[in-house]
Formats: structure tokens, C-alpha cells, sequence
């Protein structure tokens, strides 16, 4: 009788574990990965020494010219971060991100490793290759959790994933200046320390899940329908350009559809699992290609999103010139007398405004398919109005002040332009035009950097190269101004009434 008691007891304790495993098991698939990601993102930016780069560059420790640093040196980036971007984005996806993401610690780790040790112009150039890769690579860290988790947590997932980055980021400016304002502490240890934190961020991709799918090279035939009727229905609900996120009717009913379409035993098979699924097949490069410059000719061909596209590679362009040289920008202008360096709260500022910005943004209702071009005219002549300011007024304070404000006014039309763009995509043309976009970026930023900064061209003095900036942008903005008025001249002759005493009720709203 005890015996039988204890196979009963036996029984319900396995019957219950069950149950808790068959609910909790599906949370841990995706709450692993995504602090996994966290993880990784926070510590990968941890980056104490970024703020006072160009410094230590100039100083005693490396004892580099600013000729060197900025116009030998600081270039070698750019270059090759468009050289790696495409075969990186089509590495990622076929090696299925996790490779790739431990690559990308591994270059943070390269990188560090050559700051600390490394002197001459030649190292310094080796350092900007390794970052460079660092920064093609970042692909894959935003492209793996979708690949990990259903369609309706992408927007919960992304959310913790670049709030952990602007996070680390804040953190590492932050702890850099108050060792250097308060406890006086060397820029190497700063350097050493950022060296710590690569170290402990490529640890980390190492325990991710390997993902069994991924969004060109190794998806289902399924997913695919599924991404072509999605997107034609976008189209047919003409909710291109005037929602703020995505449609969270069409997502749920995707993710219904497909767990509708899938039998019992597959349903239990997380997302992350390494068994390969049946009905999942393997594209070839030059399907995937052809794949590519289909999606790319039907998503470019929408007005609005091509607005949204061209402001958002422009921008970049420019932000990037910004923010690569400001800091060399800010030691021309310090006074030889000032002792103290402030740029460590200047991004820690930055960055925490950007995010507070980003975030606001998301809880303001405009119209943005009738205000669209208005706002990034008035936002681009803002950024070129604080690029004029840093270079021609020559504080060190108004700089950092007019820099804060060019990073906050950046990261608030950057986050709309998202919103607007993502609105009208499913995930795999998301991931296409952001990549394209980015590509564009870094094509004419290498252009400006090669005709501006690098000595093959006119390597112009930094503050040459800001008067040229803050025309990059008036000139951005000039291009969105006449793009408004002529909407707005458009408009208005569609309100004209084509019959004698039609009203202006009578007219058909504009298609954008």
C-alpha cells in the first residue's frame, strides 16, 4: 500500500512539473535570450574612456598631432564600416547572428586591446579597422532576438535591448568624468577599465541560443506568404505612413495565423531550438539577391517612406561628421587654462536627453503624413544652426550646449522617422531598408570624408570642416523646405473645386 501511495505521490509531483515547465518554459525561451542581449548591449557600450578619446589621443600617452588623429586616423572608420556593412548584413543573417554577435565582442575586445598597448599612426589605424567591424557587426545584435521570439514581443523586446545600450552608454560617460573630476584617475585606467567591460560583454554571446531560422537565408515558405500577404495588406488599409508604431491588429492576427497553421507537436518547439524545421528551406545568394532588389523596388517606391528614407540618410551623413569630430572640435576651443574636462556629462547629458526625447515623441500626435516635411525642414535647420554655433562662436560651454541640443533634436526625428518607416514594413523589409539606409549614410559620409577630412583630399582643419557641416545641414533643410511647400501647392489644388459649386468637402484627400 505504501509502495502504491508513493507511485501515486510520484505520478502527481510529475504531472505537475509539467504543467509548470509546459508554462513556464515558454517565457524562459524568450526572457533568456533577451537578457542574454541585455547583458551583452550594457556592457558592450560601457565605455568610460569614450568621451576623452581624442584627448588621450593628443596627449602624453600616445603623443599624436591633431593633423594625425583627425585626418589620418579618425577616417579609417568611415572607409571600413562601408566596406563591411553589405557582407557583414549578409553574413549575419546566413551564419544566423550568434557567430557574428561573437565577433563583434571580439572586435570591441581588439579594439580596446590595441588602445592600451598600441602607439603610432599605423595601430591607431588598426584600432579604427577593428571598430569599424565592431560597427558593421551591429547587425546582428539588433536582428537576433527577432529570430528568437515571436512577431507580437518585437516591439517589448527591442525596447529592453536599446534601453540597456543607452544605459551602458550613459553609465560609461558618466563613471569616466566622475573618476577623472573626482578621484583624479588616469585616462589609460579609463581605457583599461572600458578594456574590462569588452572582456565581460564577450563572454556573454557565447550562452545565447543558436537561432534555427533566420530572415533571408534560412526561413520557412510559410514566413515568406506570410510577409507578402502582410505587407499587400498594409497596403490595401493605407496604413503606410500615418501610424506612430506597428499595427498590433495585424501583428496579433499573424501570430495567430501561424500558430493556427501549426500542429501540436511543433507548437511545442521553441523559437530558439536547434532542431531544424521541416517545412524550412535554405535560400541560395542569388535568390536571396534577387529576393533583396525586389523588396528594395516595392518598398522605395512609396512616396512617404522614401521621404522618411532620404531625411534619414542624409541626417546620418551629417551626425556622424558631427559626432566623430566634435571632441577634437572641443579641444581647440578649451582654454589652455582649463584644467577640468567636461565631456564625460556632456554625453551622459546627450544621450540621456536623446532617450527622453525618443521617448516622448512616441506620446505626441501629429500627422506627420501632412507635417512630415515641415518637421524635418525645421529640425535640420535647428542641427545646422548648432553646427554653425560650435564653429563659429568658439566656447567650449556654448559648444557642449549646442551639441547637447544637436544630439537631442537628432534622436527625436531619428525615432519618428522609425516609427514612420517601420509602420508600412514587415520584419524582413525592415531590416532591408534600415540596412540600405545606413549603407546610403555611410556612402556619402565616406564621400565627405575623403573630399573634407582625409589628407588625399583637402584635409581642411576642424574648424573648416563644422562651417561645411552646418551648410550639409542648412542645405538639408533647404531641400524639406521646398518639399512642404510643394505638398502644400499640391494640396491646395486638390481642393480646388473642379465643378462650379463643388465644395471642398467634396474633395479626395491626398494618398500620403
Amino acid at each position: 500500500m505504501n509502495n502504491i501511495n508513493y507511485l501515486w505521490l510520484f505520478a502527481l509531483l510529475f504531472e505537475a512539473s509539467d504543467t509548470v515547465r509546459s508554462v513556464l518554459y515558454p517565457v524562459m525561451s524568450e526572457l533568456f535570450p533577451t537578457l542574454l542581449l541585455c547583458l551583452y548591449g550594457f556592457f558592450s557600450n560601457l565605455r568610460p574612456s569614450e568621451p576623452f578619446l581624442t584627448h588621450f589621443l593628443l596627449g602624453p600617452e600616445k603623443n599624436l598631432t591633431e593633423t594625425q588623429v583627425v585626418n589620418e586616423i579618425y577616417p579609417v572608420w568611415t572607409y571600413s564600416y562601408l566596406a563591411l556593412l553589405f557582407p557583414v548584413f549578409l553574413a549575419t543573417d546566413y551564419l544566423r547572428y550568434k557567430p557574428v554577435l561573437i565577433l563583434q565582442a571580439a572586435s570591441f575586445v581588439a579594439t580596446y586591446a590595441v588602445l592600451v598597448w598600441g602607439r603610432g599612426v599605423p595601430a591607431m589605424q588598426v584600432l579604427e579597422l577593428a571598430f569599424g567591424l565592431a560597427s558593421a557587426t551591429d547587425v546582428a545584435y539588433y536582428s537576433y532576438i527577432y529570430s528568437v521570439v515571436p512577431p507580437a514581443s518585437y516591439q517589448r523586446v527591442t525596447g529592453f535591448c536599446r534601453g540597456a545600450t543607452l544605459l551602458g552608454s550613459a553609465a560609461g560617460s558618466l563613471s569616466g568624468q566622475l573618476l577623472v573630476s573626482l578621484a583624479a584617475v588616469r585616462l589609460r585606467r579609463l581605457v583599461e577599465a572600458t578594456l574590462a567591460a569588452a572582456v565581460v560583454a564577450f563572454t556573454v554571446p557565447w550562452f545565447l541560443p543558436m537561432p534555427g531560422r533566420s530572415l533571408f537565408f534560412h526561413r520557412s515558405g510559410e514566413e515568406e506568404g506570410e510577409a507578402t500577404a502582410e505587407e499587400e495588406g498594409r497596403s490595401r488599409n493605407g496604413t503606410a505612413m500615418e501610424g506612430g508604431s506597428r499595427n498590433g491588429t495585424a501583428m496579433e492576427g499573424r501570430t495567430r495565423g501561424v500558430q493556427e497553421r501549426s500542429d501540436d507537436a511543433d507548437s511545442k518547439v521553441p523559437l530558439n531550438s536547434q532542431r531544424v524545421d521541416p517545412r524550412q528551406r535554405s535560400s541560395g545568394l542569388t535568390e536571396v539577391l534577387r529576393l533583396l532588389w525586389r523588396d528594395f523596388l516595392r518598398c522605395y517606391s512609396q512616396r512617404p517612406l522614401l521621404a522618411w528614407s532620404a531625411w534619414w540618410a542624409l541626417s546620418t551623413c551629417g551626425y556622424f561628421q558631427v559626432v566623430n569630430y566634435a571632441q577634437a572640435l572641443w579641444e581647440r576651443v578649451r582654454s589652455p587654462t582649463d584644467l577640468e574636462i567636461y565631456n564625460g556629462y556632456v554625453e551622459t547629458l546627450a544621450t540621456l536627453l536623446g532617450a527622453m526625447a525618443a521617448l516622448a515623441v512616441g506620446s505626441v500626435r501629429v500627422s506627420w503624413a501632412t507635417w512630415g516635411e515641415a518637421a524635418l525642414c525645421l529640425f535640420s535647420a535647428v542641427m545646422a544652426a548648432c553646427v554653425f554655433t560650435m564653429d563659429l562662436v568658439r566656447h567650449v560651454g556654448v559648444c557642449y550646449g549646442a551639441y547637447v541640443l544637436f544630439r537631442t533634436a537628432y534622436m527625436l526625428l531619428i525615432t519618428v522617422a522609425t516609427f514612420q518607416i517601420a509602420a508600412s514594413l514587415s520584419m524582413q523589409r525592415y531590416a532591408l531598408v534600415f540596412g540600405v539606409n545606413a549603407f546610403v549614410a555611410l556612402l556619402l559620409q565616406s564621400v565627405l570624408t575623403l573630399v573634407v577630412v582625409d589628407t588625399a583630399g583637402l584635409g581642411l582643419d576642424v574648424f573648416s570642416q563644422f562651417l561645411i557641416y552646418g551648410c550639409y545641414f542648412a542645405a538639408i533643410a533647404a531641400i524639406f523646405l521646398l518639399a512642404a511647400l510643394s505638398k502644400m501647392a499640391s494640396g491646395r489644388r486638390s481642393k480646388t473645386p473642379a465643378v462650379p459649386g463643388e465644395t471642398d468637402s467634396d474633395t479626395r484627400s491626398l494618398p500620403y
